[in-house]
C-alpha cells in the first residue's frame, strides 16, 4: 500500500482501513504467540501500513484545520 493511494481516499475510508489493519495486526500477534505464523515479516509490514494510514490522516487533519483558521 502506497501513501499516494491513501491520499486519494476519504477520511472515513482511511479510518475503516485503519480498523482493518489493527485487526490484522492483532491476528498476526496471536498467531506469532501461538507459533502458527509462518511469514514473520507480515507483522512489520502491517505496522508500517498502520503508520502510513495514520500519517495521511494527520496530514488531512492539518490541512482541514489550516483551511478553517
Amino acid at each position: 500500500m502506497k501513501a499516494s493511494e491513501l491520499r486519494n481516499k476519504t477520511v472515513e475510508e482511511l479510518n475503516n482501513e485503519l480498523i482493518e489493519l489493527r485487526r490484522a495486526q492483532f491476528s498476526l500477534r496471536m498467531q506469532l504467540a501461538t507459533q502458527q505464523l509462518n511469514k514473520v515479516d507480515q507483522v512489520g509490514k502491517v505496522r508500517r501500513d498502520i503508520a502510513r494510514v495514520r500519517s495521511v490522516l494527520a496530514e488531512k487533519a492539518k490541512v482541514a484545520n489550516s483551511s478553517q483558521a
